[in-house]
């Protein structure tokens, strides 16, 4: 089977650190259909209540989120993953200073052209 993009190795500490807003930013690797993201929250940080096409793992390294998908809340902890499903809407905030991995597939084409990422969909 032939490969449409060679491997590439990627490094984080060589990936450009995007400020989304004061208190979100970001770092994202891309493949062709599926998308890695590590995002930092400065506590209080909050990200409005979006959705996108994109499904999309979400797993805290450091700090605690709280999720608000649908009429449902919950904290997301070190260590722990939520899934949410293409097309739900969500809303987070950081109960402390976070640092979480995003996966996304397929890939957030608002965040791959900046012309297209809102604020509002920061993360």
């Amino acid at each position: 089977m032939a490969q449409s993009r060679p491997v590439q190795l990627h490094r984080w500490d060589e990936i450009a650190l995007e400020k989304v807003t004061e208190m979100i930013s970001r770092k994202i690797v891309t493949g062709e259909r599926e998308m890695l993201a590590q995002i930092y929250l400065k506590r209080g940080a909050l990200v409005p209540v979006h959705s996108h096409a994109s499904e999309q793992m979400t797993y805290v390294l450091q700090g605690a989120l709280r999720f608000l998908v649908g009429q449902e809340e919950m904290i997301v902890r070190e260590g722990e993953v939520l899934h949410i499903p293409s097309g739900v809407s969500h809303q987070i905030e950081a109960l402390e200073d976070t640092l979480e991995l995003d996966v996304f597939s397929p890939i957030r084409q608002d965040w791959v052209d900046p012309s297209e990422d809102p604020v509002e969909d920061a993360v």
